[in-house]
């Protein structure tokens, strides 16, 4: 269930990180870009890597400039159904992309599942942390009173599935008081990366972005609801330059670039 977060009571951290997420999402949608830039995306903060080499690869060979914005899948769907300029989401949930099909803040047919993903947990490189994650793992023990980082399970995609994997496997009562929550999945990176967090969860696609953190275990695929990344055109997009990026983005070659960044192809029990 989708929820709009609250801001009493939030951790120091949590406020902290949401505050400079907004402040950086208004930066970019203010800041003034190339003139020829026709095209706005906004992507799901774990897909930074990958879409922006999309949109390297794209204008590189002429086709067109695209700049994207990237920020939690939740806080990008709030402000497109508040009449942000964007052209095209990128959503690291169905949710929350049900929830623009709901407001008719996209394109009618247009929506369509790019890849999936898995879920991973992460330590700093150094850490010495060793843990198997199976039913009734000891993850609370294994942070020895440091914290968990990981997005907001109130709303932010990765926080959600998070949340589900470690009700599954009976590890999320312990954990309460020992989470240190952020409005999307690469805060949580960035505060493993610094060691501000002794563990986090994140996409297996996050923890190949950094060198400076390490993955202590993977969650098993059965443990939360299938990851999808569905994209759609936004309502009032639908012009030829968007569909031409739209279909490239849909292209294998910027599937086999996804996959570099280590997201995994679409399979029917991601669907």
């Amino acid at each position: 269930m989708i929820k709009q977060p609250p801001f009493n009571g939030f951790p120091i951290v949590r406020r902290r990180l949401w505050v400079a997420a907004v402040a950086g999402l208004a930066a970019v949608l203010a800041a003034p870009g190339p003139a020829n830039v026709k095209i706005l995306v906004f992507a799901a903060a774990s897909t930074t890597g990958a879409v922006g080499e999309i949109t390297e690869i794209y204008a590189s060979r002429g086709l067109g400039q695209v700049r994207a914005a990237f920020a939690g899948s939740s806080m990008l769907a709030r402000q497109i159904a508040a009449g942000a300029p964007a052209d095209v989401y990128i959503s690291a949930s169905p949710e929350w992309m049900d929830y623009l099909a709901g407001e008719r803040a996209i394109e009618t047919g247009s929506r369509v599942d790019l890849v999936a993903n898995g879920l991973v947990l992460i330590a700093p490189a150094d850490s010495r942390l060793r843990l198997r994650i199976e039913p009734g793992f000891a993850l609370a023990e294994g942070l020895d009173g440091g914290h968990l980082a990981m997005g907001d399970p109130d709303h932010v995609p990765a926080g959600i599935y998070a949340k589900a994997a470690l009700i599954d496997l009976g590890a999320w009562p312990a954990l309460l008081g020992h989470l240190a929550l952020t409005a999307d999945v690469r805060a949580a990176l960035a505060l493993v990366e610094r060691g501000e967090a002794a563990a986090g969860i994140v996409y297996t696609s996050d923890a190949g972005a950094s060198s400076r953190v390490r993955v202590v275990d993977a969650f098993p695929a059965n443990s939360h609801p299938p990851i999808a990344y569905p994209a759609a055109i936004v309502a009032g997009g639908d012009r030829p330059e968007v569909r031409r990026f739209f279909a490239f983005l849909k292209s294998a070659e910027a599937a086999a670039v996804f996959a570099r960044h280590g997201f995994e192809p679409v399979s029917e029990t991601t669907k």
